[in-house]
């Protein structure tokens, strides 16, 4: 039995409220972003693939900032994992928020894993974490756009993001997938 749900389109997306590395705290409702802001859940500091995925988003930082969307990645590592993934990773721009409490996790439709040891970088996966999602948020607090995987790998590239992020905002391109049930 699955205590996850899935969000919807055009319907307001959960609360966020979390720490972030550095000391500040991120408020989702207070991001006021012109055009979205983008959420990156990652796995965390054991997860080569996420390392990969986050080192492309910080080169991408100012293309996002230019076209008006907000950044920030999350995940459900503590503070210490956290602040050892900005330095080791080398994301010095970058907002990094921690602590994502597994009600959240699941609040946001996101799969949970169970910890299996080491991974091929060495590092020891915590107990539980979430698998990735991408989303983009409209200023009002909407879901846009979602990608919720259960998997670490096969991710939506930043690259054709941006290019989608252009094409949306030039013709004022809906959200879909809206629908709960076929009317």
């Amino acid at each position: 039995m699955s205590t996850s749900h899935h969000l919807l389109p055009r319907k307001p997306v959960p609360a966020l409220r979390l720490p972030v590395v550095g000391g500040s705290t991120y408020e989702l409702n207070s991001d006021t972003p012109k055009a979205f802001t983008l959420l990156v859940f990652y796995r965390g500091l054991h997860c080569p693939i996420c390392k990969t995925q986050l080192k492309d988003l910080e080169s991408k930082l100012e293309e996002f900032a230019r076209r008006g969307v907000s950044v920030i990645a999350i995940s459900m590592d503590n503070e210490e994992r956290a602040m050892q993934t900005s330095l080791a990773w080398g994301l010095s721009h970058l907002r990094l928020a921690y602590d994502l409490p597994l009600s959240v996790a699941r609040d946001w439709g996101l799969y949970i894993s169970k910890g299996r040891g080491a991974t091929s970088s060495g590092i020891v996966e915590p107990d539980v974490f979430s698998e990735p999602a991408i989303f983009l948020i409209r200023p009002d607090g909407t879901l846009y756009f979602g990608s919720v995987q259960t998997m670490p790998f096969a991710r939506p590239s930043f690259s054709e993001l941006i290019g989608a992020i252009d094409f949306v905002v030039k013709i004022n391109y809906p959200a879909r997938g809206e629908l709960d049930v076929v009317e």
